[in-house]
């Protein structure tokens, strides 16, 4: 099985796995994948890098199964451009479109992450249950909570980082926020302070999720629906007012 993801709810970026669902310990690749650093360019950069993960004609549409969008929670323009080039792909190429909560990718990343002592790798980073944050600006993160396997308990969320209570967090909404996380009780893990979800990691917690339910169609994946998780700062102008 081939997939393609894509997530622009912090970066830009996309990636292409190839996997056996019967066998995902052997078989799991990355055929290939592209991330960007910058948080502000998802437009302009996006559609290229897509581009550049395929050897075959783009116009005629490569040898895939599906393509799986993180829906966020993230910001309005960043979310738009991803999920409306997954939705371009996935019709012109004839290919099924699925979602997946962007704060997946992240916790999949801290479980697939072991804590190292003197070189050696002696424990899971996370023990018990834990959270992940990203930035929200206006000095709030997104936010959900999840088991130790990385299984969802809770959220998403928006909102102040003082509402989570005391708990390890990880991702860069730990990281900006870590005086008032540390206040509340958490414990901000500093060498996972600065990740953001990305394509990759969201399409390791896809195979994980398909390889558990046996198909696409049972691993229970959301529609392409953002997650915007905030009203739009844009409003339609209400009518003039008399001058008399």
């Amino acid at each position: 099985m081939r997939i393609l993801t894509i997530d622009t709810s912090a970066v830009a970026s996309a990636a292409v796995l190839d996997f056996d669902p019967q066998d995902l310990a052997r078989t799991a690749r990355v055929v290939a994948n592209f991330a960007t650093k910058d948080t502000r360019s998802h437009a302009e950069v996006l559609a290229p890098g897509v581009k550049s993960l395929f050897t075959d004609p783009v116009t005629e549409g490569p040898a895939l199964d599906a393509i799986i969008v993180g829906t966020g929670p993230g910001p309005f323009t960043g979310l738009r451009s991803g999920i409306t080039v997954a939705r371009t792909l996935a019709f012109t190429w004839g290919v099924k479109l699925y979602g997946m909560m962007s704060l997946d990718a992240l916790a999949q990343q801290v479980f697939d992450t072991p804590r190292y002592v003197d070189g050696r790798a002696v424990a899971p980073l996370a023990m018990a249950d834990f959270v992940v944050a990203t930035d929200a600006r206006r000095q709030e993160v997104y936010w959900a909570k999840y088991s130790a396997s990385a299984a969802l308990i809770d959220g998403p969320h928006v909102g102040p980082a003082a509402d989570i209570l005391p708990v390890q967090v990880f991702g860069a909404g730990a990281g900006i926020y870590a005086q008032q996380l540390a206040a509340g009780g958490c414990v901000v893990e500093a060498s996972f302070s600065q990740e953001q979800p990305t394509a990759l990691e969201l399409g390791r917690a896809a195979m994980r999720k398909i390889a558990a339910a046996g198909s696409l169609e049972g691993a229970g994946f959301l529609d392409s629906t953002p997650l915007y998780m905030r009203e739009s700062d844009a409003k339609v102008p209400g009518p003039r007012k008399r001058a008399l």
